[in-house]
Protein backbone atom coordinates (compact mmCIF):
# COMPACT_ATOMS: atom_id res chain seq x y z
CA UNK A 1 0.00 0.00 0.00
CA UNK A 2 1.32 3.81 -0.41
CA UNK A 3 2.86 4.72 2.37
CA UNK A 4 1.76 8.11 4.13
CA UNK A 5 3.80 11.20 3.20
CA UNK A 6 2.51 14.71 3.82
CA UNK A 7 3.04 16.95 0.58
CA UNK A 8 2.53 20.21 0.51
CA UNK A 9 0.27 22.20 -2.58
CA UNK A 10 2.45 24.06 -5.18
CA UNK A 11 3.65 21.76 -7.24
CA UNK A 12 6.74 23.06 -9.21
CA UNK A 13 5.42 26.32 -7.86
CA UNK A 14 5.99 25.62 -4.20
CA UNK A 15 9.82 26.30 -3.99
CA UNK A 16 11.11 30.23 -3.63
CA UNK A 17 11.95 31.99 -6.90
CA UNK A 18 9.98 29.73 -9.15
CA UNK A 19 7.05 30.14 -11.67
CA UNK A 20 5.66 28.41 -14.02
CA UNK A 21 3.18 28.94 -16.78
CA UNK A 22 1.26 26.50 -19.52
CA UNK A 23 -0.85 27.13 -22.90
CA UNK A 24 -2.00 25.94 -25.74
CA UNK A 25 -0.02 27.19 -29.03
CA UNK A 26 -0.99 24.69 -31.59
CA UNK A 27 1.63 21.51 -31.74
CA UNK A 28 -1.37 19.74 -30.86
CA UNK A 29 -3.55 20.89 -34.00
CA UNK A 30 -6.28 18.50 -33.18
CA UNK A 31 -7.21 18.84 -29.49
CA UNK A 32 -7.16 23.66 -29.48
CA UNK A 33 -8.43 22.83 -25.92
CA UNK A 34 -5.40 21.32 -24.32
CA UNK A 35 -2.14 22.83 -23.28
CA UNK A 36 0.58 21.46 -25.23
CA UNK A 37 3.57 24.47 -23.84
CA UNK A 38 4.96 24.68 -20.53
CA UNK A 39 7.77 26.67 -19.23
CA UNK A 40 9.41 26.70 -15.44
CA UNK A 41 11.52 29.58 -14.74
CA UNK A 42 13.75 30.28 -11.52
CA UNK A 43 14.10 34.25 -10.51
CA UNK A 44 17.90 33.03 -9.84
CA UNK A 45 20.43 30.77 -11.86
CA UNK A 46 20.40 27.18 -11.28
CA UNK A 47 22.75 24.40 -10.41
CA UNK A 48 21.14 21.74 -12.65
CA UNK A 49 20.79 18.07 -12.99
CA UNK A 50 19.36 15.45 -14.80
CA UNK A 51 19.03 11.73 -16.18
CA UNK A 52 17.63 10.61 -19.38
CA UNK A 53 16.59 7.53 -21.75
CA UNK A 54 18.93 4.66 -21.98
CA UNK A 55 17.78 4.04 -25.36
CA UNK A 56 20.30 4.56 -28.12
CA UNK A 57 17.85 6.50 -29.75
CA UNK A 58 17.34 10.01 -28.38
CA UNK A 59 15.87 12.46 -28.89
CA UNK A 60 17.07 15.91 -30.15
CA UNK A 61 15.98 18.23 -27.18
CA UNK A 62 17.90 15.79 -25.40
CA UNK A 63 21.04 16.07 -26.76
CA UNK A 64 20.44 20.18 -26.76
CA UNK A 65 19.52 20.30 -23.06
CA UNK A 66 22.73 17.84 -22.24
CA UNK A 67 25.07 20.57 -23.65
CA UNK A 68 23.46 22.96 -21.91
CA UNK A 69 23.94 21.75 -18.36
CA UNK A 70 27.14 21.83 -18.93
CA UNK A 71 26.94 26.29 -18.75
CA UNK A 72 25.74 25.87 -15.51
CA UNK A 73 23.66 28.62 -14.38
CA UNK A 74 19.89 27.56 -15.50
CA UNK A 75 17.47 29.80 -15.52
CA UNK A 76 14.76 27.96 -17.48
CA UNK A 77 12.79 24.85 -18.46
CA UNK A 78 10.80 24.63 -21.95
CA UNK A 79 8.80 21.55 -23.15
CA UNK A 80 6.02 20.72 -24.98
CA UNK A 81 3.94 17.58 -26.19
CA UNK A 82 2.19 16.76 -28.73
CA UNK A 83 5.31 16.18 -30.91
CA UNK A 84 8.26 14.50 -29.14
CA UNK A 85 10.74 16.08 -32.23
CA UNK A 86 12.63 12.75 -32.08
CA UNK A 87 13.99 11.33 -35.49
CA UNK A 88 12.64 14.16 -36.67
CA UNK A 89 13.69 17.02 -39.51
CA UNK A 90 15.44 19.66 -38.17
CA UNK A 91 15.27 18.29 -34.69
CA UNK A 92 18.27 19.94 -33.02
CA UNK A 93 17.88 22.79 -34.79
CA UNK A 94 14.06 23.20 -33.57
CA UNK A 95 14.77 22.67 -29.87
CA UNK A 96 17.35 25.33 -30.20
CA UNK A 97 14.95 27.31 -31.67
CA UNK A 98 12.49 27.05 -28.82
CA UNK A 99 15.62 27.48 -25.79
CA UNK A 100 16.11 30.58 -27.92
CA UNK A 101 12.33 31.38 -28.18
CA UNK A 102 11.97 31.41 -23.97
CA UNK A 103 15.12 32.83 -23.91
CA UNK A 104 14.56 35.97 -25.39
CA UNK A 105 11.18 36.24 -23.77
CA UNK A 106 12.83 35.64 -20.28
CA UNK A 107 15.79 37.94 -20.76
CA UNK A 108 18.49 35.26 -20.31
CA UNK A 109 21.24 33.44 -22.95
CA UNK A 110 19.75 30.13 -25.07
CA UNK A 111 22.21 28.09 -22.73
CA UNK A 112 20.46 28.68 -20.12
CA UNK A 113 17.43 26.79 -21.01
CA UNK A 114 16.92 23.53 -21.27
CA UNK A 115 14.43 21.79 -23.15
CA UNK A 116 12.69 18.74 -23.34
CA UNK A 117 9.10 16.91 -25.77
CA UNK A 118 7.10 15.01 -26.20
CA UNK A 119 4.84 13.19 -28.84
CA UNK A 120 4.70 10.95 -31.83
CA UNK A 121 8.29 10.36 -33.06
CA UNK A 122 9.23 11.21 -36.37
CA UNK A 123 7.37 13.93 -37.64
CA UNK A 124 9.13 18.04 -37.64
CA UNK A 125 8.24 20.40 -34.92
CA UNK A 126 6.07 23.10 -35.66
CA UNK A 127 8.88 24.93 -33.64
CA UNK A 128 6.84 28.22 -35.14
CA UNK A 129 4.23 28.21 -33.33
CA UNK A 130 5.92 27.39 -30.03
CA UNK A 131 8.11 30.99 -30.58
CA UNK A 132 5.68 32.77 -31.22
CA UNK A 133 3.50 31.78 -28.30
CA UNK A 134 6.98 32.31 -25.92
CA UNK A 135 6.09 35.70 -25.47
CA UNK A 136 1.81 35.40 -23.81
CA UNK A 137 3.97 32.15 -21.75
CA UNK A 138 6.29 34.10 -20.48
CA UNK A 139 3.67 36.76 -19.35
CA UNK A 140 1.73 33.85 -18.16
CA UNK A 141 4.11 33.03 -15.57
CA UNK A 142 3.43 32.83 -12.06
CA UNK A 143 3.95 30.68 -8.76
CA UNK A 144 0.82 29.68 -7.64
CA UNK A 145 -1.38 26.17 -7.51
CA UNK A 146 -2.63 26.98 -10.71
CA UNK A 147 0.47 27.73 -12.63
CA UNK A 148 2.09 24.96 -11.25
CA UNK A 149 -1.47 22.84 -12.64
CA UNK A 150 -0.93 24.39 -16.23
CA UNK A 151 2.65 23.39 -16.32
CA UNK A 152 1.65 20.03 -15.62
CA UNK A 153 -1.35 19.47 -18.06
CA UNK A 154 0.91 21.36 -20.99
CA UNK A 155 3.10 18.43 -20.64
CA UNK A 156 0.62 15.34 -20.72
CA UNK A 157 0.21 13.10 -23.66
CA UNK A 158 -2.26 9.73 -23.09
CA UNK A 159 -2.04 10.51 -19.50
CA UNK A 160 -5.67 10.73 -17.97
CA UNK A 161 -4.45 12.85 -14.74
CA UNK A 162 -1.93 15.32 -13.87
CA UNK A 163 1.28 14.21 -12.16
CA UNK A 164 2.24 16.99 -9.36
CA UNK A 165 3.62 17.02 -5.44
CA UNK A 166 5.59 18.83 -3.59
CA UNK A 167 7.24 18.62 0.20
CA UNK A 168 8.96 20.61 2.56
CA UNK A 169 11.43 19.89 5.84
CA UNK A 170 14.38 22.09 7.33
CA UNK A 171 17.35 21.49 6.38
CA UNK A 172 20.47 23.03 7.87
CA UNK A 173 18.04 25.39 9.77
CA UNK A 174 15.89 26.61 6.83
CA UNK A 175 12.50 25.84 5.69
CA UNK A 176 13.40 23.97 2.16
CA UNK A 177 10.81 22.76 -0.45
CA UNK A 178 10.97 20.90 -3.44
CA UNK A 179 7.73 20.13 -6.19
CA UNK A 180 7.82 18.01 -9.46
CA UNK A 181 5.74 17.47 -12.09
CA UNK A 182 5.82 14.61 -14.04
CA UNK A 183 3.68 12.89 -17.33
CA UNK A 184 4.32 9.69 -17.86
CA UNK A 185 1.50 6.54 -19.03
CA UNK A 186 2.37 4.49 -21.80
CA UNK A 187 6.02 3.06 -23.14
CA UNK A 188 7.10 3.13 -19.39
CA UNK A 189 10.24 0.59 -18.41
CA UNK A 190 12.37 0.69 -16.32
CA UNK A 191 15.54 2.91 -16.89
CA UNK A 192 13.30 5.20 -17.38
CA UNK A 193 10.14 5.13 -19.92
CA UNK A 194 7.87 7.82 -22.40
CA UNK A 195 8.37 10.03 -18.95
CA UNK A 196 9.18 13.28 -18.52
CA UNK A 197 9.73 15.11 -15.09
CA UNK A 198 10.37 18.97 -13.64
CA UNK A 199 11.14 19.09 -10.70
CA UNK A 200 12.28 21.94 -8.90
CA UNK A 201 13.60 23.14 -4.85
CA UNK A 202 15.06 26.05 -3.27
CA UNK A 203 17.73 24.11 -1.08
CA UNK A 204 21.22 25.28 -1.92
CA UNK A 205 22.75 22.40 -3.20
CA UNK A 206 25.98 22.21 -4.97
CA UNK A 207 25.83 20.77 -8.78
CA UNK A 208 27.74 17.29 -8.46
CA UNK A 209 26.17 16.46 -4.68
CA UNK A 210 22.60 17.42 -6.79
CA UNK A 211 23.46 14.60 -9.96
CA UNK A 212 24.26 12.09 -7.13
CA UNK A 213 21.26 12.69 -5.04
CA UNK A 214 19.06 12.63 -8.44
CA UNK A 215 20.74 9.69 -9.92
CA UNK A 216 20.07 7.77 -6.47
CA UNK A 217 17.01 8.41 -6.42
CA UNK A 218 15.60 7.99 -10.21
CA UNK A 219 17.03 4.58 -9.37
CA UNK A 220 14.84 3.61 -6.75
CA UNK A 221 11.80 5.38 -8.44
CA UNK A 222 11.53 6.12 -11.87
CA UNK A 223 13.59 2.66 -12.58
CA UNK A 224 11.36 0.88 -10.78
CA UNK A 225 8.18 1.00 -12.87
CA UNK A 226 6.74 -0.66 -15.82
CA UNK A 227 3.95 -0.11 -17.84
CA UNK A 228 4.40 -2.05 -21.39
CA UNK A 229 8.33 -3.01 -21.28
CA UNK A 230 9.15 -0.08 -23.67
CA UNK A 231 11.46 2.27 -23.10
CA UNK A 232 11.29 5.89 -25.07
CA UNK A 233 13.53 7.89 -27.18
CA UNK A 234 12.97 11.16 -25.09
CA UNK A 235 12.61 10.84 -21.13
CA UNK A 236 13.87 13.25 -19.45
CA UNK A 237 14.28 13.91 -15.51
CA UNK A 238 15.46 17.84 -14.48
CA UNK A 239 16.01 18.89 -11.21
CA UNK A 240 17.00 22.95 -10.76
CA UNK A 241 17.87 23.93 -7.56
CA UNK A 242 18.06 27.50 -6.80
CA UNK A 243 19.46 28.05 -3.33
CA UNK A 244 16.60 30.53 -2.29
CA UNK A 245 15.67 28.72 1.01
CA UNK A 246 18.95 30.09 2.58
CA UNK A 247 20.47 26.80 3.81
CA UNK A 248 24.12 26.34 4.39
CA UNK A 249 25.16 25.45 0.61
CA UNK A 250 24.94 21.55 0.66
CA UNK A 251 28.47 19.98 -0.22
CA UNK A 252 29.23 17.20 0.84
CA UNK A 253 27.27 13.86 2.16
CA UNK A 254 26.48 15.43 5.40
CA UNK A 255 22.98 14.75 7.43
CA UNK A 256 21.64 17.79 5.44
CA UNK A 257 22.09 15.57 2.03
CA UNK A 258 21.01 12.61 3.92
CA UNK A 259 17.84 15.04 4.53
CA UNK A 260 17.69 16.37 1.40
CA UNK A 261 17.95 13.10 -0.29
CA UNK A 262 14.78 11.14 1.31
CA UNK A 263 12.61 14.19 0.66
CA UNK A 264 13.48 14.27 -2.89
CA UNK A 265 12.86 10.74 -2.66
CA UNK A 266 9.42 11.21 -1.60
CA UNK A 267 8.43 13.44 -4.08
CA UNK A 268 9.46 11.11 -7.16
CA UNK A 269 7.96 8.29 -5.32
CA UNK A 270 5.07 9.72 -5.48
CA UNK A 271 5.13 10.74 -9.09
CA UNK A 272 6.56 7.29 -10.54
CA UNK A 273 3.47 5.62 -8.15
CA UNK A 274 1.38 8.03 -10.08
CA UNK A 275 2.52 6.77 -13.48
CA UNK A 276 2.20 3.36 -12.99
CA UNK A 277 -1.09 3.79 -11.83
CA UNK A 278 -2.05 5.33 -14.81
CA UNK A 279 -0.97 3.31 -17.64
CA UNK A 280 -2.62 3.34 -20.60
CA UNK A 281 -5.77 2.01 -20.14
CA UNK A 282 -5.10 0.46 -17.03
CA UNK A 283 -7.73 -0.15 -14.44
CA UNK A 284 -5.41 -1.54 -11.65
CA UNK A 285 -2.00 -0.26 -10.09
CA UNK A 286 0.40 -3.41 -9.22
CA UNK A 287 2.71 -3.36 -6.33
CA UNK A 288 5.58 -6.17 -6.14
CA UNK A 289 7.48 -6.06 -3.25
CA UNK A 290 10.34 -8.92 -2.99
CA UNK A 291 11.28 -9.79 0.13
CA UNK A 292 14.16 -12.07 2.19
CA UNK A 293 16.51 -11.59 -0.89
CA UNK A 294 19.88 -12.07 -0.30
CA UNK A 295 20.51 -8.83 -1.98
CA UNK A 296 18.10 -5.50 -2.97
CA UNK A 297 19.54 -6.18 -6.42
CA UNK A 298 18.71 -9.53 -6.64
CA UNK A 299 14.94 -8.61 -5.24
CA UNK A 300 14.49 -5.66 -7.63
CA UNK A 301 15.70 -7.95 -10.45
CA UNK A 302 12.58 -10.15 -9.42
CA UNK A 303 10.28 -7.70 -8.44
CA UNK A 304 10.84 -6.17 -12.36
CA UNK A 305 10.34 -9.10 -14.06
CA UNK A 306 6.94 -9.82 -12.03
CA UNK A 307 5.21 -6.40 -12.96
CA UNK A 308 6.76 -6.73 -16.23
CA UNK A 309 5.31 -10.07 -16.91
CA UNK A 310 2.05 -9.85 -19.60
CA UNK A 311 0.75 -12.78 -18.24
CA UNK A 312 0.05 -11.70 -14.79
CA UNK A 313 -0.84 -8.16 -16.00
CA UNK A 314 -3.49 -10.08 -17.56
CA UNK A 315 -4.55 -12.18 -14.95
CA UNK A 316 -4.34 -9.25 -12.95
CA UNK A 317 -6.95 -7.11 -14.97
CA UNK A 318 -9.50 -10.60 -15.22
CA UNK A 319 -8.95 -10.35 -11.20
CA UNK A 320 -7.66 -14.12 -11.48
CA UNK A 321 -5.54 -15.48 -8.76
CA UNK A 322 -3.51 -16.97 -11.26
CA UNK A 323 -0.24 -16.78 -9.09
CA UNK A 324 1.56 -19.54 -11.33
CA UNK A 325 2.15 -16.54 -13.50
CA UNK A 326 4.10 -14.89 -10.95
CA UNK A 327 6.11 -17.85 -10.39
CA UNK A 328 6.55 -18.63 -14.70
CA UNK A 329 7.84 -14.64 -14.59
CA UNK A 330 9.95 -14.43 -11.39
CA UNK A 331 11.85 -18.22 -12.84
CA UNK A 332 12.85 -16.29 -15.88
CA UNK A 333 14.36 -13.06 -13.94
CA UNK A 334 17.64 -13.98 -14.66
CA UNK A 335 18.01 -14.24 -11.15
CA UNK A 336 18.76 -17.59 -9.00
CA UNK A 337 16.55 -18.81 -5.86
CA UNK A 338 15.15 -21.66 -4.42
CA UNK A 339 11.42 -22.14 -6.22
CA UNK A 340 10.42 -24.66 -3.09
CA UNK A 341 11.00 -21.68 -0.75
CA UNK A 342 8.76 -18.93 -2.36
CA UNK A 343 5.72 -17.75 -0.94
CA UNK A 344 3.26 -15.45 -2.78
CA UNK A 345 0.38 -13.59 -1.25
CA UNK A 346 -2.50 -11.27 -3.09
CA UNK A 347 -3.38 -8.27 -1.18
CA UNK A 348 -5.42 -5.10 -0.89
CA UNK A 349 -7.52 -2.45 1.08
CA UNK A 350 -10.13 -5.26 0.63
CA UNK A 351 -8.11 -8.36 2.77
CA UNK A 352 -5.25 -10.39 1.84
CA UNK A 353 -4.35 -13.91 1.11
CA UNK A 354 -2.00 -16.98 0.92
CA UNK A 355 -2.02 -18.55 -2.25
CA UNK A 356 1.48 -20.42 -2.40
CA UNK A 357 3.43 -21.78 0.41
CA UNK A 358 7.22 -22.85 -0.75
CA UNK A 359 6.49 -22.87 -4.24
CA UNK A 360 3.14 -25.35 -3.91
CA UNK A 361 -0.67 -24.01 -4.09
CA UNK A 362 -2.69 -24.16 -1.44
CA UNK A 363 -6.74 -23.87 -1.12
CA UNK A 364 -7.53 -20.78 -0.84
CA UNK A 365 -10.87 -19.03 -0.91
CA UNK A 366 -11.44 -18.33 -5.00
CA UNK A 367 -14.34 -15.74 -4.29
CA UNK A 368 -11.79 -13.77 -1.68
CA UNK A 369 -9.24 -13.48 -3.57
CA UNK A 370 -11.69 -12.07 -6.38
CA UNK A 371 -12.63 -9.78 -4.17
CA UNK A 372 -9.31 -8.69 -3.49
CA UNK A 373 -7.79 -8.41 -6.74
CA UNK A 374 -11.38 -6.40 -7.84
CA UNK A 375 -9.66 -3.48 -6.19
CA UNK A 376 -7.73 -0.73 -7.98
CA UNK A 377 -4.55 -1.72 -5.96
CA UNK A 378 -3.26 -4.93 -6.18
CA UNK A 379 -0.31 -5.85 -3.75
CA UNK A 380 1.55 -9.08 -4.94
CA UNK A 381 4.00 -10.04 -1.87
CA UNK A 382 6.62 -12.63 -2.30
CA UNK A 383 9.34 -14.32 -0.03
CA UNK A 384 11.59 -16.07 -1.07
CA UNK A 385 13.97 -16.54 1.99
CA UNK A 386 17.36 -16.36 1.04
CA UNK A 387 18.52 -13.16 2.95
CA UNK A 388 17.18 -10.06 4.50
CA UNK A 389 17.41 -7.41 1.81
CA UNK A 390 13.55 -6.82 -0.46
CA UNK A 391 12.91 -4.14 -3.15
CA UNK A 392 9.39 -3.00 -4.10
CA UNK A 393 8.29 -2.30 -8.22
CA UNK A 394 5.73 -0.66 -9.14
CA UNK A 395 3.79 -1.47 -12.77
CA UNK A 396 -0.30 -1.92 -13.98
CA UNK A 397 -2.62 -4.47 -15.84
CA UNK A 398 -3.01 -4.61 -19.39
CA UNK A 399 -5.99 -4.18 -20.59
CA UNK A 400 -8.27 -3.86 -24.26
CA UNK A 401 -8.17 -0.18 -24.11
CA UNK A 402 -4.37 -0.25 -24.10
CA UNK A 403 -4.45 -1.69 -27.74
CA UNK A 404 -6.92 0.57 -28.45
CA UNK A 405 -4.83 3.47 -27.09
CA UNK A 406 -1.95 2.60 -29.12
CA UNK A 407 -3.34 1.15 -32.31
CA UNK A 408 -4.03 4.71 -33.42
CA UNK A 409 -1.93 6.94 -31.44
CA UNK A 410 -0.50 8.42 -34.30
CA UNK A 411 -3.40 8.84 -36.63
Amino acid sequence: MCEMIDTISGGVCAAQGFRAAGLHVGVKTHAAWKKDLALIVSDAPCAAAAMFTKNVVQAAPIHVTKAHLKTGGIRAIIANSGNANACAPRGEENAKRMCAAAAAAIGCAPEEVLVASTGVIGQTLKVEVIESGAPELVRLLERSDEASDAAAHAIMTTDTVKKEFAVEAVIGGRVVHIGGIAKGSGMIHPNMGTMLCFLTTDCAISQELLQEALKEVVQTTFNRISVDGDTSTNDTCCILANGMAGNPVITTRSDSYIDFVLKLHEVCYLLARSMAKDGEGARHLITCTVRGAASEGQAEVIAKSVISSTLTKAAIFGCDANWGRVLCAMGYSGERFDPERVDVSFASSAGEILVCKNGRGLDFDEDLAKKILTEDEVDIDITIAEGDESCTCWGCDITYDYIKINGDYRT
